[in-house]
């Protein structure tokens, strides 16, 4: 078996998503991404920034606080980052801690009383957690914090597209996961990330990590998406940063069952709109190959979808979105698209449908299928059977 890596050859770097969004934009919104880069909004912002800590919080001294300070500069030390410090005491009551971004500066807020609950290691880990924001938005010229920026920007306005919130979601569901890498690399050690996990969800002043990666372990088991929407629920969390420590060559899709789950029409982010869209597309000319004689009124349906769309479209296998890699929502999705194309032309209609009934079987959504025929074109129970039995015949 292969050791894991060593503490020393472990390396703090941006998750897959945070890359592929990066590239999303700079390819697809290029008048965005240059407005995120531009320098007088950031300088406004960071002086709205500074303004706002020194009226809302108490700012720490290295005299008064000298261990906290130290933590801060081994965590630095630890993550590579060469920029001052400024920590502050905010009055919430609640424990916890946050970055706020100015480039080349360091600016920690702590809430509630999160300093005195940690012990050395754990306020190592807190340190190392909340620079790994620093860090991200730091590297790559900006290129991470300008995404998030551009998100921040769509989620403002109140008809922000449910795509872009749940972009956002995802985005900031893997920025926490690297920043609980960063907390184990600048404690050295797993554990020290894990306490400070569960220390700041119960309040507790002693907790035992390796019980919670147990506990943790526990749930995987029928696991399925993750439900939060600024962190990944704890025990998530810990089993991610287990799984990063100890180099698990799975982590990646994981990782992706995890916090994004199967293909949902419901629940697109911008990735996975454009994702649908080409399954969309590869499901339709894969459909349209059992299809006689496919010209005319079937054609022209897809072509309301896709005006370009001709005979050069390269179909799919349906094994890309078979049973475990989509939800019910969008095998409903597909069969609506089969529905729409059997209704365009009388005359084919039965030809249609027949092919409707085989691509459903394909993709492991006949039942469903069924069900469809029986709401949304009003079949009997025993139309819709005979159909799928013909499928399974012609099959």
């Amino acid at each position: 078996m292969d050791e894991a890596p060593t503490p020393e050859k472990r390396e703090l770097s941006p998750l897959d998503y945070h890359r592929r969004i990066v590239a999303y934009f700079r390819e697809n919104e290029p008048q965005v991404w240059a407005w995120a880069q531009s320098a007088d909004v950031q300088r406004q912002q960071a002086a709205e920034t500074r303004a706002a800590m020194l009226r809302e919080t108490y700012r720490l001294e290295p005299g008064s606080h000298p261990e906290v300070f130290a933590a801060a500069d081994a965590a630095r030390s630890a993550l590579g980052i060469d920029a001052p410090v400024t920590l502050y005491q905010a009055n919430d009551g609640s424990m916890n801690a946050s970055l706020c971004f100015i480039p080349g500066e360091v600016h920690l807020i702590f809430f509630g009383p999160i300093l005195e609950k940690l012990d050395p290691a754990e306020l190592l880990a807190l340190m190392g957690h909340e620079l790994a924001h620093f860090h991200l938005w730091s590297i790559e010229d900006g290129a991470f914090h300008q995404a998030s920026r551009i998100l921040d920007l769509a989620l403002s306005y109140a008809d922000a597209a449910p795509s872009h919130r749940e972009t956002a979601r995802l985005m900031s569901l893997v920025t926490e996961l690297y920043a609980d890498r960063a907390a184990a690399l600048a404690a050295g050690e797993i554990a020290p990330a894990v306490s400070l996990l569960v220390k700041t969800m119960t309040g507790l002043s002693t907790v035992d990590p390796a019980a919670y990666l147990r506990q943790a372990e526990e749930l995987e088991e029928g696991a399925g998406r993750s439900g939060g929407q600024s962190h990944p629920e704890s025990f998530l969390r810990a089993r991610a940063l287990d799984r990063w420590w100890s180099g698990d060559p799975g982590l990646e899709e994981w990782l992706d069952r995890r916090l994004a789950g199967p293909l949902s029409i419901e629940a697109l982010d911008l990735l996975r709109q454009a994702e649908l869209t080409a399954a969309t597309r590869g499901f339709l000319a894969r459909f349209l190959k059992d299809v006689p004689d496919p010209e005319g009124a079937v054609l022209n349906q897809v072509r309301r979808l896709f005006p370009d769309f001709g005979a050069g479209e390269a179909p799919f296998d349906y094994a890309a979105i078979a049973r475990d890699r989509i939800d019910d929502a969008t095998r409903g999705y597909f069969i609506a698209l089969m529905f729409d194309c059997a209704m365009a032309d009388g005359d084919s209609r039965d030809s249609v449908m027949l092919a409707a009934a085989k691509a459903a079987a394909e993709i492991g959504a006949t039942d469903l299928f069924k069900q469809s025929l029986k709401r949304d074109l009003k079949w009997t129970r025993a139309a819709a059977d005979r159909l799928v039995s013909q499928a399974a015949r012609a099959a």
